[in-house]
């Protein structure tokens, strides 16, 4: 004789006890009557033959089987939940989400993005931003554009824009502390760093000035920055000379605010990477190929 498969509907009352430890509480987070929840757990005990709860002036605390039984319950609901939250979500206005950095997110794609908007008016857009390029791709993310090497990403990663970096400073700082003639010369300037933990996967100071075959330690009057962001905003404020990204610094050039002052140094295969995440859905394919195009 097959088993007898349990009635399901007392999951969220069943759920609800085994969180709260308390029959009182479930029933008032659920909008029942106390004996009505009592009720719909007495019948599931009934069913199993097993006493789920041991109950006690102090609440209602999970037997062993209850205990199997809620682990089973609380997971289930977590999936069916989040499968409802999926499909609503996809009812709705189609929504992409882009994963990438701080830098690219302020200077690249937020001046751009309305173009996007404007073109495919009925598409939500979700930036993620994270400080730390090392972080894992958001998993929820439909592409991620983020910084790196050829051989940092997937064979399906595409190179939307190539690392090209030219050191700059404002017009102000440029007539006070230069001419800056030769990469000495700036070697001998107070400099901003873009800091982060680990490996960076940008050119620096050390790496930009080696490739014009200067060599030269930290100095005092140097500024390290966490966010590419505090990096431009301290040369804009005449703090130091940044290594200007081409591509993200392009606009401060073209209105004057920033000068470039040396040589643009390039590095091939490195650069903002367009990485796809999950199967692509129309309005995802949308804005990668609009990010290929705008880049």
């Amino acid at each position: 004789m097959k088993d007898r498969l349990l009635d399901v509907g007392w999951l969220r009352i069943f759920d609800a006890v085994g969180r709260l430890g308390s029959l009182t509480r479930a029933a008032q987070e659920l909008g029942l009557s106390q004996p009505a929840v009592t009720y719909q757990i007495r019948r599931v005990e009934d069913q199993l033959g097993v006493q789920l709860f041991h109950r006690s002036q102090g609440g209602s605390r999970l037997s062993e089987p209850g205990e199997a039984l809620f682990r089973a319950v609380h997971s289930g609901l977590e999936r069916i939940d989040e499968a409802a939250r999926d499909i609503r979500r996809k009812a709705r206005a189609p929504a992409i989400r882009i994963f990438t950095d701080y830098g690219f997110a302020a200077f690249w794609l937020m001046p751009r993005v309305a173009d996007f908007r404007r073109l495919h008016p009925q598409v939500e857009v979700h930036i993620v931003a994270s400080q730390s390029l090392e972080d894992d791709l958001e998993e929820n993310a439909d592409a991620a554009v983020l910084f790196g090497g050829k051989d940092d990403f997937p064979d399906t990663a595409r190179l939307l824009m190539p690392e090209r970096v030219v050191p700059v400073c404002t017009p102000g700082f440029l007539a006070r502390f230069g001419p800056f003639e030769e990469a000495a010369a700036l070697a001998k300037a107070p400099l901003l760093h873009l800091e982060t933990s680990g490996r960076p996967r940008w050119l620096t100071w050390t790496t930009w000035l080696a490739a014009q075959g200067v060599t030269r330690e930290p100095a005092q009057g140097d500024l390290g920055l966490n966010t590419y962001s505090f990096v431009v905003q301290a040369a804009l404020a005449e703090q130091g000379i940044a290594l200007g990204w081409i591509g993200l610094v392009d606009a401060f050039l073209a209105a004057g605010t920033l000068v470039a002052i040396a040589p643009e140094v390039q590095r091939k295969d490195f650069g903002y990477w367009l990485v796809p995440h999950r199967p692509a859905t129309g309005a995802a394919q949308a804005l990668t190929q609009w990010l290929v195009d705008e880049a």
